[in-house]
């Protein structure tokens, strides 16, 4: 019987239960997909992320407990608290190789570490046939990204008080749905739903601020910010922009380890 590391990290808080929690498989090589497609459905979690050690980087691959995705900051946030941790104690900088979307970089500071993501710069769209039905109010713009749609809205208190329509929400093409506004305590506030990606709500979305960042950057004429996502569970973002990538920054809190065994 083999046994495979397992980890669950909260990330982008520093308290557990909070932020959003991610599972890290530390591999060997690597599992035929539908073994670690059942591994994300087992698991549960919007994301567990799955590594391999190359020389001088990680392979990393993301599933949620219904796909694969191209991209996830959570995750990546979580394998690299992981790896800072347990298996690369001496490091300050990590790099995770992607299959569609390159190099990401985790860099380790006294304060949090912080994501290095190439950017997903917003292009303004109609909005798609019901997407407004499905999420409610009035939102002054539709964008899109890469995978992903973008509403903007007036005030943080539109945002929170949004309760979409996930059967309506599941039919569309596109990975997810973020919605936006200027926060009152911070720069801007957000939230992410995709569940034709199995997941309803994220509770806290790095790879959603890749679109997010370029976007508030352009309006708000500034490139270092401050976000939260005001899901239930909720998380706080420090972020800048950097020409064509982004810095994400975060904190992240072990809840867990152990092995699978197959």
């Amino acid at each position: 019987m083999n046994s495979i590391p397992i980890y669950q990290v909260d990330a982008f808080n520093s308290v557990l239960f909070k932020g959003n929690p991610a599972a890290v498989c530390i591999l060997n090589t690597w599992l035929p997909d539908e073994i670690m497609q059942k591994i994300g459905l087992e698991n549960n979690l919007s994301e567990t992320a799955f590594l391999v050690k190359c020389e001088g980087y990680y392979e990393i691959r993301w599933f949620t407990p219904t796909i694969e995705v191209d991209l996830c900051g959570h995750a990546t946030l979580a394998s690299a608290h992981v790896l800072f941790n347990f298996y690369e104690q001496d490091s300050q900088k990590l790099t995770f190789r992607s299959r569609n979307r390159g190099d990401l970089h985790v860099t380790r500071k006294t304060d949090k570490m912080y994501l290095d993501f190439p950017a997903d710069m917003p292009k303004d769209c109609a909005e798609p046939t019901g997407l407004r039905e499905a999420i409610g109010g009035v939102p002054q713009s539709c964008l899109q990204g890469l995978t992903d749609y973008m509403l903007i809205y007036k005030s943080e208190e539109e945002i929170a008080a949004i309760k979409p329509d996930f059967a309506a929400l599941y039919t569309l093409k596109a990975r997810g749905v973020i919605v936006t506004a200027p926060g009152n305590s911070v720069d801007f506030v957000s939230r992410f739903f995709a569940p034709g990606s199995g997941i309803n709500e994220d509770p806290v979305t790095g790879s959603a601020h890749t679109m997010l960042i370029p976007y508030w950057a352009k309006v708000l004429g500034k490139q270092k910010m401050d976000a939260k996502q005001i899901s239930q569970r909720g998380g706080v973002l420090t972020i800048e922009l950097t020409g064509e990538r982004v810095k994400i920054g975060g904190d992240a809190v072990l809840y867990m380890k152990g092995e699978i065994y197959l």
